[in-house]
């Protein structure tokens, strides 16, 4: 198979894991020069008495003021539904353009309906910066990237591939962890099959780097592993699983999981680009729909 950029880019990973939310940031260097990319930043939010602060988001800023970075690129994966996107605050201090699937869109018109937004909430995608289609190429410094539609967890997910490395958001876990739920609006397991096959169908030294880890069975946190890996190993779909026992089984899972627990407030903020939603007055506001979701 061909693909639009070179993978044998040796790519530079930086991973920060926030034990709060399980989710695992990336600085993506360029070997060849000092850019980078941030990959799934977080916002820390305590959800008791509302207040936001930055500990994760700063680490982020640390590490690459120090290595003397230049950040061209934020990228979210998806409209997470566990965490807060840092993505405006990051950008703020350090630049770079914040891009996000074409498919943001539609997540916007489906929960921009739920939670009850008016004609000021725009549903086109024009809070970020660049919007990928499925295809589409772009730089970090010297270092070609490029995007890879994979709905199925939500209808605006994207894998990244930056050199040898991919940054599947939730459309893979660790194989030990198997793959994303695919309950939420405009989910479906079918797709979702489909797409980790795109994912699988990379080379099979490619890196994969996870959005989440939770550990399963006591082992310790891990976000690396590699398309051979999931292909032989994972426990949703490795081994030559068909479609049909990838969706009844993800069907007969999801309908034991409850809500994440960040899902309210990430929702309002993340279909945002990462801003906080505000009141009449100007104030930062986050609604709770009862029995919207």
């Amino acid at each position: 198979m061909s693909y639009p950029v070179q993978l044998s880019v040796k790519a530079d990973v930086s991973a920060h894991f926030d034990d709060a939310t399980n989710t695992v940031s990336y600085i993506v260097k360029d070997p060849d020069s000092n850019h980078c990319a941030i990959i799934d930043s977080v916002m820390d939010f305590d959800y008791a008495s509302g207040r936001i602060t930055y500990e994760a988001a700063d680490g982020l800023i640390a590490e690459i003021t120090a290595r003397g970075l230049t950040l061209d690129w934020i990228i979210e994966t998806h409209v997470h539904a566990d965490h807060l996107s840092a993505a405006p605050y990051i950008q703020q201090k350090l630049g770079g353009k914040i891009g996000v699937g074409e498919k943001i869109m539609l997540v916007q018109e489906t929960f921009g309906k739920i939670f009850n937004e008016g004609t000021e909430f725009q549903r086109d995608g024009s809070q970020f910066d660049a919007l990928f289609k499925d295809g589409d190429t772009y730089i970090i410094g010297n270092m070609q990237a490029f995007a890879i539609y994979t709905p199925g967890h939500t209808p605006a997910c994207m894998v990244h591939v930056m050199g040898n490395a991919a940054f599947v958001g939730d459309t893979l876990f660790m194989p030990d962890g198997g793959s994303a739920r695919c309950d939420f609006p405009g989910g479906d397991a079918g797709v979702l099959y489909d797409s980790i096959q795109k994912v699988l169908a990379l080379p099979d030294d490619m890196r994969l780097f996870m959005c989440h880890d939770y550990g399963p069975n006591g082992r310790d946190i891990e976000w690396e592993t590699s398309v051979k890996e999931e292909k032989a190993h994972n426990i949703h779909i490795g081994a030559g699983k068909t479609r049909e026992e990838f969706i009844k089984f993800r069907s007969e899972r999801d309908a034991q999981l409850g809500m994440p627990r960040l899902i309210i407030p990430s929702l309002q903020v993340n279909m945002r680009a990462g801003e906080l939603p505000t009141d009449k007055d100007g104030n930062p506001m986050l609604k709770v729909p009862v029995n919207g979701i």
